[in-house]
């Protein structure tokens, strides 16, 4: 179990760090075009696309961070009731709570996928750049993909939870770490 955790691990900590460089990179990009933009009077001009580029780049960072969110109990909690409760009632509501989001990850890769296809059978193109809109959906869908596994993986962590009444992980409120 414990390799399992640790590839596990290793790839959510990848598609962040991945997703990290995309967005890094789309920030450059945003500051590169906007200098261009106002230096036109000197010659220079913005990045040709770059909104294309930014809308697709963000795109995949937001779904390569999903897995670590998950990984981590990232996602925002409101615990005003919870935190009265014994531990044995969290680790009931924790396990509900992560099948409620394997299964809304699980429903959003489906529909991604969905219009990916979409894209990819009319061959929709961006504007100015020319590039297939797929793309962008692929790149999203790695990160779906992944976050879908990570999440089901919890999920089997929470069952364990459940079913030995030890809490695997520590407990985080807020989504704060």
């Amino acid at each position: 179990m414990e390799r399992i955790s640790g590839v596990i691990y290793a790839l959510a900590r990848m598609m962040a760090i991945v997703g990290g460089i995309v967005l890094a990179a789309i920030t450059v990009l945003t500051v590169i075009s906007v200098t261009g933009r106002s230096l036109v009077p000197i010659g220079l001009a913005p990045v040709p696309g770059d909104f294309e580029l930014v809308e697709a780049g963000t795109a995949f960072a937001v779904f390569a961070f999903l897995p670590w969110c998950q990984l981590n109990r990232g996602h925002a909690t409101v615990d005003l009731f919870t935190s009265y409760l014994s531990a044995g009632a969290n680790r009931w509501i924790d396990l509900v709570a992560e099948i409620l989001m394997t299964l809304t990850l699980i429903v959003l890769t489906w529909r991604l996928a969905y219009g990916m296809a979409d894209k990819l059978r009319y061959g929709e193109t961006t504007f100015i750049l020319q590039f297939p809109v797929w793309w962008g959906f692929a790149a999203a869908m790695v990160g779906a993909v992944v976050a879908v596994i990570i999440s089901l993986y919890m999920m089997a962590m929470r069952v364990r939870e459940v079913a030995t009444g030890r809490t695997l992980f520590a407990q985080r409120h807020g989504g704060g770490h």
